[in-house]
């Protein structure tokens, strides 16, 4: 399974973070432990919502997607 999630963060309101990976528990515990260097900023994060896929490509279009325009719209509206 590939996960397109979200974070927060617990320090700084409205700060997120959207990514994808295939070890969800894995890529969190990197977050939380500064080893991003997009989300070392705003410690701790928590993971709001994730989305399961059965394959990366579908995970990765999904994710550009959020990043996206239409994809914050949408977002906002049907899924956060």
């Amino acid at each position: 399974m590939w996960y397109v999630y979200r974070l927060e963060s617990k320090a700084v309101g409205g700060e997120r973070y959207i990514g994808v990976t295939s070890d969800l528990k894995r890529r969190f515990a990197e977050h939380n432990a500064g080893k991003s260097s997009h989300t070392s900023k705003f410690l701790p994060r928590r993971i709001v919502t994730y989305i399961g896929f059965s394959n990366r490509a579908r995970s990765t279009s999904f994710e550009r997607y959020l990043k996206s325009g239409s994809g914050h719209a949408f977002a906002n509206k049907h899924v956060w």
